[in-house]
């Protein structure tokens, strides 16, 4: 008999899980290896992790299921808003000679269906809002990601981006500000999203 080689659907652990050899208990638990292998915070891969997550607190949206890593978009609205999210920091993990200089890539992509594993022919952008979300502290002695004071946010309508007339492949700082009228903080991104994409995302 073939086994079924459907899409897992991951279900949420809450890290008190052992790790086994068998039917015995190895004697360490799935919380040590979340705390080994995710706690830089401030890495390009984990700080982008993060700030999607805020961003989905910010709106005030369901986190109570799993992340979906596959998925052609980073959040989804309880109304069907999709949402791209972008992460940057003037201060990484490693030694650094001067801050770095803020950018985001924003092409096109061929959306990947996870459950078909098929591709889209057509490349577009696949998310109707883009969220720029940088964490902004300037003083690696006190940064802290999970302090959302460090962050600000920039809101850019996906026909912004499709608009413009230079690169459609990336975004610097200057142009960032430019087109979304400047940074907001975290307490503000909800009602700074609504006023960028009406009726988008329901009132607070």
């Amino acid at each position: 008999m073939t086994e079924n080689l459907d899409r897992i659907r991951v279900r949420r652990r809450i890290g008190s899980e052992h790790f086994t050899d068998g039917q015995d208990s190895l004697g360490f638990d799935l919380l040590g290896f979340w705390q080994w292998s995710a706690s830089d915070l401030v890495s390009n891969t984990m700080r982008g992790v993060l700030a999607e997550y805020l961003v989905a607190r910010a709106l005030g949206m369901d986190v109570s299921g799993v992340r979906d890593g596959w998925a052609a978009y980073d959040l989804r609205t309880p109304s069907g808003v999709k949402i791209e999210v972008k992460s940057a920091a003037y201060l990484q993990s490693w030694h650094q000679s001067k801050p770095s200089i803020i950018s985001f890539r924003t092409p096109r992509t061929r959306a990947w269906d996870p459950d078909t594993n098929q591709l889209d022919a057509e490349a577009k952008r696949q998310a109707d809002v883009y969220i720029f979300a940088i964490l902004a502290h300037m003083q690696k002695s006190t940064l802290n990601p999970c302090d959302v004071s460090q962050w600000q946010f920039h809101v850019l309508p996906t026909q912004t981006l499709n608009e413009r007339k230079r690169s459609q492949h990336s975004i610097t700082l200057p142009t960032l500000n430019r087109l979304s009228g400047g940074p907001v903080a975290f307490r503000d991104l909800a009602k700074k999203v609504q006023e960028a994409v009406p009726s988008l995302i329901p009132h607070r």
